[in-house]
């Protein structure tokens, strides 16, 4: 599964952070980072970070 976060719209809130712990992360400087190549096992976790992002900026392509 692949993740596609768009930079561009991303506001680095973390909301992504809480519900994909595995997959997102904030870097030191509170910018986001993230897999781009996740584990299926993940995936209904993904598609809640995806549901909860303010920005709707989280997409998942298969």
């Amino acid at each position: 599964m692949r993740v596609v976060v768009d930079k561009n719209s991303c506001q680095d809130h973390g909301q992504c952070v809480f519900a994909a712990p595995g997959v997102f992360r904030l870097d030191d400087q509170g910018h986001l980072e993230h897999l781009t190549d996740a584990d299926e096992a993940v995936r209904e976790e993904v598609e809640d970070a995806a549901d909860v992002c303010p920005m709707q900026a989280i997409r998942i392509e298969d």
